[in-house]
């Protein structure tokens, strides 16, 4: 698991058929200080998760595919939390 800080979203004009009717979002990832590492990260956004936001990635393939209910599915990451906050 990985913390992110939403970027914005990503468009793509042909894509695989299980990204129909899903948002990708562009993440940012973040240390546990909430400073930006500059490592970007595109994930699947299964909370509705907006800009801005502090947000929990699972970036790893098959918990992510697990998450969509797809086996053989291109999908790496998943934002799978919103983060109210972190105590260091």
């Amino acid at each position: 698991m990985k913390l992110a800080r939403v970027a914005g979203t990503v468009v793509s004009t042909f894509n695989a058929p299980i990204f129909d009717n899903q948002r990708l979002l562009l993440c940012d990832l973040v240390s546990p200080a909430g400073e930006a590492t500059g490592d970007y990260v595109i994930a699947v956004d299964v909370v509705d998760a907006g800009a801005g936001e502090t947000v929990l990635i699972l970036d790893e393939g098959t918990g992510a595919r697990q998450i969509m209910g797809e086996t053989t599915a291109p999908i790496r990451a998943v934002v799978v939390g919103i983060i109210d906050e972190v105590d260091v």
